[in-house]
């Protein structure tokens, strides 16, 4: 596949112009910040290692940079964005740029977060500059909701992204490296400076990088109750275990009961725990006939 030429793709310039023209001020609410570097593009593409028969399913594709360099590589993108004047400009953006392609792109004008199905085959892979404000819940649901997703590329906030590549035992380990560990293997995938970006946050980014796993975690609990383990335990992540599994289990005995049973000292703490840990004590519990409790109020990821 040939690279994207200077033309088609967007630069500083084009994305200033779009925006002018489209009366779009970019919004923290929705953390909207437009990649404006053709380089940075063409880099997060070749990272993801999108083959060109890849169905790319990109979540807010803002004013098209992302999206232009995706159709340049892939078989098919479907871009959701949930913003009504940037869905209602990206497919003549296309169309402009790069015609002989526009019908192997589709457009989902929704909020992700509400997203159950896609138009066209399904995706195989997910690569997206992803608003800082919603990243995890929205990969989470994407990886959750469609499992025929075997790739994903995200750029996030870099704090966002060392707690989703962290490891057990890391000091930012938590419930977004379990649970994104509960679908795929999760790595750091490299950095992206500020001033590739209108307007420039006041954060660096970083590449995340998921391979979704061949086989799934090996337990009879459900992923409801593996993740009610997972908030459980970090919503007092300083406690021990028994501690702070007490409310979930219904009582201290009942959490050490089940974290004996699953080979899990109750002395621990669930920083230092694996996602296969986890589905251990939820699967001890359940077969124990414990009718364990959410957390009262639940941990954001």
């Amino acid at each position: 596949m040939s690279s994207p030429s200077p033309d088609t793709l967007l630069g500083a310039a084009d994305i200033r112009e779009l925006a002018a023209v489209l009366g779009v001020r970019p919004t923290k609410q929705r953390g909207q910040n437009f990649v404006i570097d053709a380089n940075t593009v063409r880099r997060i593409v070749r990272t993801a290692g999108v083959r060109d028969d890849d169905v790319v399913v990109e979540v807010g594709p803002g004013l098209g940079s992302l999206t232009l360099a995706l159709l340049e590589a892939a078989d098919r993108v479907v871009a959701v964005e949930i913003d009504d004047v940037l869905a209602g400009a990206l497919p003549a953006t296309v169309a402009a740029r790069m015609p002989d392609r526009a019908d192997r792109f589709a457009l989902v004008h929704s909020d992700a977060m509400h997203v159950t199905e896609l138009p066209g085959p399904a995706p195989t892979a997910l690569v997206a500059n992803l608003p800082y404000n919603v990243a995890v819940p929205v990969l989470l649901h994407m990886l959750d909701t469609f499992p025929s997703i075997e790739r994903t590329l995200v750029m996030v906030q870099a704090e966002v992204a060392d707690r989703l590549a962290a490891p057990p035992g890391s000091k930012v380990y938590g419930v977004p490296s379990v649970k994104a560990n509960w679908y795929a293997e999760v790595k750091r995938a490299g950095s992206i400076g500020r001033t590739v970006f209108w307007p420039a946050p006041n954060v660096d980014s970083g590449l995340v990088a998921l391979t979704r796993r061949t086989e799934p975690i090996r337990t009879t609990a459900s992923k409801r109750e593996v993740f009610a383990v997972v908030d459980a335990a970090f919503a007092q992540r300083r406690k021990t275990l028994r501690a702070a599994l007490a409310g979930w289990a219904g009582s201290a005995a009942a959490a050490e009961s089940a974290l004996v049973a699953a080979g899990v000292s109750p002395q621990a703490r669930g920083e230092s725990l694996t996602v296969e840990e986890f589905a251990r004590i939820a699967e001890a519990a359940s077969s124990r006939g414990t009718t364990p409790q959410p957390p009262k109020e639940p941990v954001q990821p």
